[in-house]
């Protein structure tokens, strides 16, 4: 039996492709001298401007904000981590996000299962905050967290094992959604059970060893919730 699920944000809510990719090429055009710059700035983060394209290893795909500007710090000489940390948070609040599926439709449903619904993101809480609320989905979830939130940062089970207190669930009745390791290792960490979804960049085979089950997206929970109860 699962009581509640817990997301993470890029990646799972959102399609990391889409949304970061346009994200990584503006922020690092506008702060790049220029395009040979640029280029070296996305080869810090392992993102390829031609191809608006990242590596399975890109920090931003699982990373926070902080360890995003430790790798570009040394190609920005003059510029610490801590400037350029806030600099990518206040461009990625603006950064437009993608749905990987309609949310609002999704989450209401889920909600009517009764199943409580949280939020459990590497990005900084802030800028997670106006993700969501620009797609009007806030009120869906009881309970938001980032890495600057006070429970650390994922693989640590820290948001996690908050977002059970919170609610008053069980971890074990609990499901970790993400499309990264990071993810399933946290929610392993907090004894919760793992879904993977393939709307990041980490591949089915890289995640099924690690994840109780892969799913295209997160459309598709309601059919494996249906599955469990069978």
């Amino acid at each position: 039996m699962i009581d509640g699920l817990l997301f993470d944000k890029d990646g799972t809510l959102f399609d990391f492709r889409v949304s970061w990719g346009r994200w990584a090429e503006g922020f690092l055009t506008r702060i790049a001298r220029d395009a040979a710059h640029a280029a070296r700035l996305g080869r810090a983060i392992g993102f390829d401007p031609a191809t608006a394209s990242f590596a399975p290893d890109s920090p931003v795909i699982a990373a926070t904000a902080a360890d995003i500007a430790a790798a570009l710090a040394p190609e920005l000489p003059g510029v610490t981590v801590a400037k350029l940390t806030e600099r990518i948070d206040a461009s990625a609040a603006l950064a437009p996000m993608s749905e990987a599926v309609p949310l609002r439709p999704l989450l209401e449903a889920l909600r009517g299962r009764g199943l409580r619904l949280g939020v459990a993101t590497n990005d900084s809480e802030a800028p997670a905050r106006q993700h969501l609320s620009r797609h009007g989905i806030t009120d869906c979830f009881d309970f938001i967290a980032g890495y600057d939130s006070g429970h650390g940062a994922k693989p640590g089970p820290g948001m996690c094992l908050a977002f059970a207190r919170e609610t008053g669930l069980s971890p074990s009745r609990v499901a970790m959604v993400g499309d990264s390791l990071h993810d399933l290792e946290a929610g392993r960490a907090a004894g919760m059970r793992r879904i993977a979804v393939l709307t990041g960049v980490a591949r089915r085979e890289d995640l099924a060893p690690h994840a109780d089950a892969v799913l295209r997206d997160i459309g598709e929970i309601p059919g494996w919730l249906a599955g469990l109860n069978s």
